[in-house]
């Protein structure tokens, strides 16, 4: 398995804290950029898994990946 950083917001979340209101179910954190780490055994798998866990249907968006090395 390979180690991938993603980078994800809530779109919802960021809409919200934009005009002073605050997310029924997420924390004002999800208005900025959060970096998730995944094990995956390519890109797609990650961008997947991260998928699973925050799904796009529930206003998360998906931005930069990068691959890391295991230290």
């Amino acid at each position: 398995m390979l180690k991938f950083v993603v980078e994800i917001y809530n779109a919802e979340v960021r809409k919200l804290v934009e005009v002073g209101e605050r997310h029924r179910r997420f924390n004002d954190d999800w208005a900025e950029i959060q970096r998730i780490a995944v094990d995956a055994i390519s890109e797609a798998h990650a961008r997947a898994k991260v998928e699973i866990l925050h799904p796009s249907a529930q206003g998360f968006v998906q931005g930069d990946i990068a691959k890391k090395d295991r230290v």
